[in-house]
């Protein structure tokens, strides 16, 4: 309810969001600003070119961002998780268009009133610009993966990629104690193959040589099991020191 901080504590991503490490006196008027928002899967959340009436932290789900070409072409640019923050304040209009590409929970902040947040309070801000060099990273990353990485550890890399986002909110180790994880894949795999530059044939055979080697399990089209991260990593090539 506005005017209290109850239920930003009882937040499951309070902590990583762009609301974590603040004053109680900042939280309380971060509170008073913010509304929950259901979005089912494939509806719109912004709309590019076009002028944002909020800003929002992910509390659930998979956020999917494109970018649209003067002829109307989209490509995926990225996917958001729990804890991202959507939105550019200060921004005259959207950089992106965010769909929901699973069923989605947002707290929402209304764009004037963010931004007067933002100006009164450098803790918010300051939060907020970690956040963004967050993201600044993972696309310098992104870039390395499409320019460079084989197929096979472009899929890996994706797929460690849920994994590792998705244990920020439950984290799960099997009888031996190392660490799996078991989700939904939140794209088609025709979308796994324009967000990493394949064809949805070389996306499934991927998969499927990833299962043959046991680094992956599958269940149906869309539920993988990652019985051991460090196997899934190794085959993204991703240095582990």
């Amino acid at each position: 309810m506005p005017g209290s901080t109850t239920a930003c504590d009882a937040c499951a991503i309070r902590h990583r969001a762009v609301c974590g490490s603040l004053t109680r006196d900042e939280i309380l008027q971060l509170n008073q600003i913010a509304r929950h928002k259901h979005v089912s899967a494939g509806q719109t959340i912004l709309t590019d070119h076009e002028r944002p009436e909020y800003f929002a932290n992910i509390i659930a789900g998979v956020v999917k961002l494109t970018k649209t070409l003067a002829d109307g072409r989209q490509q995926i640019v990225g996917l958001q998780f729990p804890s991202d923050f959507i939105g550019r304040p200060f921004g005259s209009r959207s950089p992106y268009y965010a769909e929901a590409a699973t069923d989605v929970t947002l707290c929402t902040f209304g764009k004037e009133r963010f931004e007067r947040l933002l100006m009164q309070h450098p803790g918010i801000e300051h939060r907020l610009f970690e956040h963004t060099l967050d993201e600044l990273d993972a696309a310098q990353e992104w870039m390395l993966l499409l320019g460079r990485k084989s197929a096979s550890e472009k899929v890996a890399s994706f797929l460690l990629m849920i994994a590792r986002r998705s244990r920020q909110v439950t984290c799960e180790a099997n009888k031996d104690g190392l660490h799996f994880a078991k989700f939904d894949l939140p794209l088609t795999r025709a979308d796994i193959g324009d967000y990493l530059g394949l064809t949805i044939e070389t996306v499934s055979r991927q998969m499927t040589r990833l299962k043959s080697q046991g680094i992956i399990k599958l269940e149906g089209m869309r539920t993988v099991i990652v019985p051991e991260l460090d196997h899934l990593a190794e085959a993204a090539e991703i240095d582990q020191s």
